[in-house]
């Protein structure tokens, strides 16, 4: 692949369909933890040990701890220059009839936060909820998310487990249910929500650019996202701190941090016709 970015902006130009698929390297300058690699834990946990349904099922007070903690630092958090710049691009595109998605694997809402309207949360978000009894799916923002978890989630090793009775755990408000709520995120050993992958097959299908965005390219089945839309002759451009594993197969890729490489290459081209 190349690093040219003059290529890049002539094949930007044209398109009409762009899609950007995004990772936790676009957060990552927000101050977003990854909980992924050395230095990943919460507690003497990884995510990968907590955000199970099994870890929920045998402690649903332990893993929302470590939920209410990721909610209520993400409260803090605010976009980067790389989550504006896609938010600015598809504000602006929008008005010269051309279109951009945001297919994200993130949970924590930046895009949103950054104005982004047509965004497809491939894993679902930090602020919903879902029943585990009647199923019902609802936004959350409240801080903190019930009164039992008020002050708890600290990341701490020493910090010792709260232990919340279940029926004091985030409660479902539909009427007669008072189910337990769980997170609305999928989950390791879960599968993507079919109706959400629909919508992201239709989204590549039409697609005449490609950005992948701080992401490594490992996580299925979003890693195969971008190399099928190479595979039939679109151009992709990867814009990432180090090559992936699907680095070759894309025409561009453009090393370094996401706030720093993507608003120049989103930014406005000298030929578009602004109405």
């Amino acid at each position: 692949p190349t690093s040219d970015m003059a290529d890049f902006r002539e094949v930007f130009a044209k398109a009409k369909h762009i899609a950007i698929i995004t990772g936790a390297g676009v957060s990552a300058e927000s101050g977003v933890p990854t909980f992924r690699g050395a230095g990943g834990f919460w507690r003497k946990w990884q995510a990968q040990e907590l955000a199970t349904p099994g870890a929920f099922a045998r402690n649903p007070s332990r893993v929302w701890e470590f939920y209410h903690y990721r909610r209520e630092v993400m409260l803090s958090k605010h976009p980067n220059p790389a989550h504006i710049a896609i938010a600015e691009c598809e504000r602006r595109l929008s008005k010269q009839g051309r279109s951009v998605v945001v297919i994200t694997q993130n949970i924590d809402e930046l895009h949103r936060k950054a104005g982004t309207k047509h965004l497809l949360e491939i894993h679902g978000s930090l602020f919903k909820t879902r029943c585990t009894n009647c199923g019902n799916v609802a936004a959350n923002y409240r801080s903190p998310i019930c009164p039992a978890l008020a002050g708890k989630g600290a990341p701490d090793p020493e910090t010792e487990d709260a232990s919340i009775p279940v029926e004091d755990l985030p409660q479902c408000e539909e009427e007669g249910c008072n189910g337990l709520l769980r997170p609305h995120v999928v989950w390791f050993g879960e599968t993507l929500d079919p109706d959400v992958l629909t919508e992201v097959e239709k989204e590549l299908d039409i697609c005449d650019l490609c950005l992948v965005v701080g992401t490594s390219s490992v996580v299925y089945p979003a890693a195969m996202f971008a190399p099928q839309v190479s595979a039939r002759g679109v151009p992709v451009a990867e814009f990432n701190m180090e090559a992936t594993p699907a680095t070759d197969r894309f025409r561009f890729h453009f090393p370094g941090p996401c706030g720093t490489t993507l608003p120049p290459a989103l930014a406005r081209h000298q030929t578009e016709i602004i109405t």
